[in-house]
């Protein structure tokens, strides 16, 4: 920003930083850079992909999180639980905030201008389009936002000689959790899954807060005010206009509630796959809420509904240690120490991982189709003519539902933490979970529509692959796929346990020893069909003789 844009700054618009919060953390411990940053403390391999991104990075001499050079993912994060490092939170590598600056604004009603809280008209503009995206904000989306008051992320700029606000995030003013809750516990016909599929999917229904379990009842008009934390279990729903992302996606936010029951500044931990340019610019990285929803390109809202299971802490110790282990996956992902895995290691493994290591046991349910994916790999295989593409059909047929699906990795989330907090669960606890189970002060289901616009609605998220398959075409020739460039990692950026990847056969043993099997079976019964065809002929010859 210019030194004169600077000076003319008006009320209502402030750094992004300033007065604000990162989740867990005050943002003032932070400040903005980008990619190009040279004596920033942030790893290499993650500022690789930042490069033309506004993101805050810690100040100098705070300490910032870490990553084992000998134990990947799940396995690093398990021996870190088990010192000291989780009791508390050092700082991320970078947080992705998109935008230098935040206005507090009022769209006017012919939509070219901004009303600011002093009264001040700002000509305001959104960030342009990318090119990839299929669909964008229009006349629906500035319905959507009304009079009523919105934050936004963006960039005060200079047009024509005036100063100009550049959007990049618009975001409700009135999603907050609100003072007075519905008090509505989950019935015996009435569960998460339900929740989720209710009102076909909720995209566009109202934004809601429901209160489904409390500690002391009547107590949550006290939470505001006073930085309650939280941890969120967040699942977006399917989109309508891409026949592979019928799954949804999931991640894991952590934060404190605002004066108001704001959770705009929560952080939420969002996994993509790093080595594609996706079409709509999404970049894995800890990213405040309102740019993880409502960036005008990225944001999950203007393409599927979403639901969030919010749990309210009395203590912020359960948070940060998820906070904290989630970031030292992030440094390995960066690294590419653990690479993405549309089975292994998506946004719902690699999320869950976290949950296993610090000890919370979430019941697993088990994989899709174990049989199917011993027939699943020769299938692919030969149609595909590739070993690569038979292995991925089976390792997502065989892979654990709570890894692979969202919306299962929700549900059985969900639904532990109930049965915890209620005191209903016959298991053994661990400490974190009887930690966790002494933090829940309550459990609030928040539901957030579809931003509208230029795209197509989008509806809840399959919970199985039998659901999956029902919903796509029956064709794969007929689905709707949106392609996507790759992004290759420079290999001047690989080294350690980069530079060795885990060595995975393209023929996984269960099915090898299932066509060893068939193999033989074949063969033992050409040799008992030989045998009795020669027995026969002797019997014939002796008759004839």
């Amino acid at each position: 920003m210019s030194d004169q844009v600077r000076a003319a700054v008006p009320d209502g618009i402030r750094d992004a930083l300033q007065g604000q919060r990162l989740g867990l953390l005050a943002g003032q411990d932070f400040r903005l850079a980008d990619g190009k940053c040279q004596e920033c403390a942030t790893l290499p391999q993650a500022m690789f992909y930042f490069r033309d991104e506004v993101i805050a990075v810690p100040r100098a001499g705070l300490p910032v999180s870490g990553f084992s050079t000998t134990a990947r993912g799940k396995s690093d994060v398990l021996a870190w639980a088990g010192g000291t490092g989780s009791q508390s939170l050092a700082y991320p590598g970078l947080v992705w905030l998109g935008a230098p600056q935040l206005a507090d604004a009022r769209i006017s009603p012919d939509g070219a201008s901004l009303r600011l809280p002093g009264g001040t008209l700002l000509p305001w503009q959104p960030v342009p389009k990318i090119a990839t995206n299929l669909s964008y904000f229009d006349a629906s989306s500035r319905a959507f936002f009304g009079d009523k008051p919105v934050r936004m992320r963006g960039t005060l700029e200079q047009a024509d000689g005036q100063p100009r606000f550049t959007a990049r995030t618009i975001w409700p003013g009135d999603f907050v959790i609100r003072q007075q809750l519905e008090s509505r516990p989950l019935g015996k016909q009435d569960s998460l899954m339900d929740y989720v599929r209710a009102e076909h999917g909720g995209a566009r229904s109202a934004y809601s807060n429901r209160l489904i379990w409390e500690r002391q009842p009547g107590t949550a008009s006290t939470w505001q005010g006073k930085d309650q934390p939280v941890l969120g279990i967040m699942l977006n729903g399917a989109q309508g206009d891409d026949d592979e992302a019928y799954g949804g996606h999931f991640a894991i936010a952590t934060g404190t509630l605002g004066p108001r029951g704001e959770m705009a500044d929560w952080i939420v931990n969002n996994f993509y796959a790093l080595d594609a340019y996706g079409e709509k610019g999404i970049l894995a990285a800890p990213v405040p809420m309102d740019n993880y929803l409502a960036d005008l390109n990225s944001g999950q809202s203007y393409y599927r509904p979403s639901y969030m299971l919010v749990a309210v802490l009395n203590n912020a110790r359960t948070a940060v240690a998820y906070q904290g282990g989630v970031q030292r996956i992030y440094n390995q992902y960066y690294r590419h120490d653990i690479a993405y895995d549309g089975a292994l290691n998506n946004c719902a493994g690699l999320s869950m991982d976290v949950f296993a290591s610090l000890g919370w046991q979430i019941p697993r349910r088990g994989p899709t189709h174990s049989l199917m994916a011993l027939a699943g790999y020769p299938y692919k295989a030969i149609t595909k003519l590739s070993l690569k593409e038979g292995r991925k059909a089976y390792d997502y047929l065989n892979e654990e539902q709570t890894r692979l699906y969202p919306a299962v990795a929700f549900d059985a989330a969900g639904q532990d933490l109930l049965q915890l907090v209620s005191g209903k669960l016959t298991r053994a606890l661990t400490p974190f979970e009887q930690q966790l189970q002494r933090d829940v002060e309550a459990l609030i289901l928040v539901r957030i529509p579809q931003f509208p616009s230029s795209r197509a609605f989008g509806s809840a998220p399959v919970f199985s692959y039998d659901e999956f398959m029902a919903r796509a075409p029956a064709d794969p020739a007929d689905w709707k796929i949106i392609p996507v460039e790759p992004r290759p990692f420079p290999a001047a950026l690989r080294d350690g346990l980069a530079s060795a990847p885990p060595a995975r056969s393209v023929m996984p043993w269960p099915v090898a020893l299932a066509g060893v099997t068939l193999l033989a079976a074949l063969c033992g019964t050409a040799l008992l069909a030989r045998r009795l065809i020669r027995r026969r002929s002797r019997r014939r010859s002796q008759a004839t003789v």
